[in-house]
């Protein structure tokens, strides 16, 4: 669509998405002076974000210095790449890196977000104690911060609005989006910007097929919203992909609630057995990384853990709701753990024998582990059948350091910019093995800041921001 008279709307800037990415893109634009608008297809704000641990890596913030933890942008920069090399977007990953930290503290001082620094222990990925969360560790409670601030400044959130395409010139540059679908009247909005906010495409099966097939055969446990809106319109536009066969997966879904299993359940010490009471890898991979690996089990998942791992998993509500709704069984001996889903007895004791012979320092463990924490595992042991799953795409439109689209030959297409799940992510070019903990919402609201801010900038560069409407 090339033309744009009489629009039912204007705006400075339209978000396009209601998740973390999206609610922080409005909420950085609005202060720095533009008039905002959101719209949300689903009939709730949320997206992946309400369904995270809320967690976000802040690289020497002060909240880290309060807590005398020595850390840096370059640490984290170091950190990433080191798990998942460089890829198509290294730039912005650095560029997130070294705004972590002010992301952070902005989060805390300006939206306001009930957020403190998690020092309990390392997340994966991480060197040392960096994320930044909830008390609850629930990404639903930053949401309900997110939207309070959105509240808070007067900016218009419309849910149940889809967009069916976005608005270019005949120049090529995007000016604005229609929004309608069943039950919803057509709308014309026009914008000065527009922010794509969408979920990635990890609910859509024939793309994740096309571009992370060896993680298609998991159940997606991600937000329902995530069709890949934003990669169909970024290709009508001519836009470059990055990391397209990238993803974050979760090696231990509680099954049959869906819940997610801490995975400070393993970080501390425990395992995951197979049907046959065996180990079938190296736990200290991560919880993305070692998803393909429960996958390729073809046979029901166990973790294992004792009394002192889950007293610290305890902490976490998630976690302990779980238990509340009877998804975790304990016994006093192996043979009695064993019972409660049938597996072999004997072979269950041997596997966490050598386990535990290793943990000790006694052997080489069989498949490389070397962090052990807590373990080796004593009575009472705790048990929880897992599944894995896929949770989100990290590939998505190539953009640059200022969150800007862009073409295929690197040139920004004019006034459209990308973050979250429609942005390309930071977790490596292909597979679930470059996913560090936080990546995804790192991504998410550090790209809303970044763009909402850039976008209102340039509108004031070009004398062209209306600002807030009295």
């Amino acid at each position: 669509m090339t033309v744009l008279d009489n629009p039912d709307m204007e705006v400075d800037v339209l978000i396009i998405g209601a998740g973390g990415c999206g609610l922080s893109a409005a909420i950085a634009a609005h202060d720095d002076g533009a008039n905002v608008a959101i719209v949300e297809k689903r009939d709730q704000p949320g997206g992946n974000t309400a369904l995270s641990t809320g967690s976000i890596p802040g690289a020497g913030s002060r909240f880290q210095k309060a807590a005398n933890i020595v850390d840096s942008p370059e640490v984290l920069i170091a950190d990433l790449e080191r798990i998942a090399g460089r890829h198509e977007l290294s730039d912005v990953s650095d560029k997130l890196s070294r705004i972590s930290a002010e992301l952070c503290e902005w989060l805390v001082d300006s939206v306001p977000a009930r957020m403190s620094l998690i020092t309990d222990y390392c997340h994966v990925g991480h060197t040392v104690p960096r994320l930044h969360a909830p008390a609850s560790r629930r990404g639903q409670d930053l949401m309900d911060d997110l939207l309070a601030g959105v509240e808070k400044r007067d900016i218009p959130l419309a849910v149940g609005n889809p967009v069916q395409s976005l608005i270019t010139s005949a120049q090529g540059e995007v000016i604005g989006a229609v929004i309608g679908g069943k039950g919803v009247e057509t709308t014309r909005i026009k914008a000065g910007k527009v922010i794509l906010a969408c979920n990635g495409f990890a609910a859509n099966r024939d793309l994740v097929k096309e571009f992370c097939p060896e993680i298609a055969g998991a159940e997606y446990f991600g937000a329902l919203g995530s069709q890949g809106e934003a990669v169909q319109w970024g290709r009508e536009l001519g836009a470059g992909l990055a990391n397209m066969g990238a993803y974050q997966g979760y090696a231990a879904v509680a099954y049959p609630h869906g819940s997610l299993l801490s995975w400070t359940t393993l970080e501390k010490g425990g395992i995951l057995v197979n049907s046959r009471g065996e180990r079938f890898g190296n736990e200290d991979i991560g919880y993305s990384g070692y998803a393909r690996m429960v996958l390729g089990q073809q046979t029901e998942v166990f973790a294992i853990f004792d009394d002192r791992i889950k007293a610290i998993a305890d902490k976490e509500e998630e976690f302990r709701e779980l238990v509340n709704l009877g998804g975790i069984k304990s016994a006093d001996n192996i043979e009695a753990l064993a019972a409660l889903f049938k597996l072999p007895a004997e072979s269950l004791a041997q596997t966490l024998h050598a386990y535990n012979e290793a943990a000790q320092g006694k052997q080489t463990d069989s498949f490389g582990r070397s962090k052990f924490a807590l373990a080796p595992l004593q009575s009472n042991l705790w048990i929880c059948r897992v599944t894995p799953g896929l949770f989100h795409t990290q590939g998505g439109l190539a953009i640059d350091t200022r969150g800007r689209v862009l073409k295929k030959d690197g040139t920004p297409i004019p006034n459209l910019y990308a973050g979250g799940g429609a942005a390309g992510g930071i977790s490596g070019q292909t597979g679930a093995m470059g996913y560090a903990s936080g990546n995804g919402l790192l991504t998410a609201i550090g790209l809303g800041y970044i763009s909402g801010k850039d976008a209102t900038q340039v509108l004031k560069d070009s004398a062209q921001l209306k600002g807030h409407q009295s």
